[in-house]
Formats: C-alpha cells, sequence, structure tokens
C-alpha cells in the first residue's frame, strides 16, 4: 500500500477521498475498475472486479436517525440491520437516508458515496468485521473507484465508533 499523492489518470482519479486521505498523510492504494452501469449491486460489482473478497469490500450507506444523516459503513456480503445503526447512534430507529438528501449531503453520487471526503461530514460507524483485515476497500468517490487502507486509518479519519452494524 502506498500513498499516492494525487491520483489521476491510470491510477485513479483525483477525489474528495483522495484529497482527505493525501492531507491526512494516510497510505492507501486506488483500486480503480471498470464500472458496468448494469451491474445490479455497486458493491459486488466492485468485489468481482478487483478480486477482491466481498468481507473485505465495504459499502457507504446514509442513515436517517431521528431527522440526521449518518454514514453506516458495512460489508457487501452482507446487509445493514438499521436497529443495531440506530443503536450504534444511539438512537431507537433509523431509515435509508433519501437518495436525493444522501448525495447532496456528501457530494458523491449514488454507489459511489465514500465515507471519506463527504462535502458535510456526518456521524459514522463502521461493521467490526472490518477490524478482522489489515486492509479493507471503501468507495475512493466515484463508481469504479474504491481505495484500500487500514480500517483503523478509516475510523480515525471519519471518527467513527464501531459496532456490528451488519445483519444476518
Amino acid at each position: 500500500m502506498r500513498s499516492t499523492g494525487k491520483t489521476k489518470g491510470p491510477q485513479g482519479p483525483g477525489t474528495p477521498a483522495t484529497a482527505a486521505l493525501d492531507a491526512a498523510g494516510v497510505e492507501y492504494t486506488p483500486r480503480p475498475y471498470e464500472h458496468d452501469p448494469s451491474a445490479p449491486s455497486y458493491g459486488r460489482e466492485a468485489a468481482d472486479a478487483l478480486g477482491i473478497e466481498p468481507e473485505r469490500v465495504f459499502k457507504t450507506l446514509m442513515v436517517d436517525v431521528a431527522g440526521k444523516l449518518c454514514v453506516a459503513v458495512v460489508p457487501v456480503s452482507g446487509s445493514l440491520d438499521l436497529k443495531a445503526a440506530a443503536a450504534a447512534f444511539g438512537a431507537k430507529k433509523a431509515s435509508m437516508a433519501d437518495p436525493a438528501a444522501a448525495e447532496r449531503r456528501t457530494g458523491y453520487v449514488l454507489g459511489g458515496i465514500s465515507p471519506l471526503g463527504q462535502r458535510q461530514p456526518s456521524p459514522a460507524a463502521i461493521d467490526d468485521s472490518a477490524l478482522r483485515y489489515e486492509t479493507i476497500l471503501v468507495s475512493g468517490g466515484r463508481r469504479g473507484f474504491d481505495i484500500e487502507l487500514a480500517p483503523a486509518d478509516l475510523v480515525r479519519l471519519t471518527r467513527a465508533s464501531v459496532a456490528r452494524l451488519r445483519g444476518h
């Protein structure tokens, strides 16, 4: 893994997520892949295209917790348990955020929402399974572009709590 400075050209695009990592001096590896607009699941597509087990590829979901948008980061191999997400943010219930509100808040398009470099940062929680791995992959800020980094760096940069968020 390496910090690549500004990632442009064949390595991947420069995005607010990579800019945040560069500014923090965090090591990461850009992982671009050819995005298929007809893919039914962005996260599964990334895992398949990059040849990475789905348990190490994480999706960024925006949830509405008592009228406040929050970030939930869970493996693409499973689903988000909304009750667990609510508990992680100190609430009784949560629902998936309105897609347009999620895009406005983060500055990213659906399928490319990164937990890093969001236009307006939101409280974040990361599924505890991330800590099992030396590195995980999250969206790099656009469809067809993931970032591989240490989960501890992701937790630190997003100021996330760590909890079991995945469904059964």
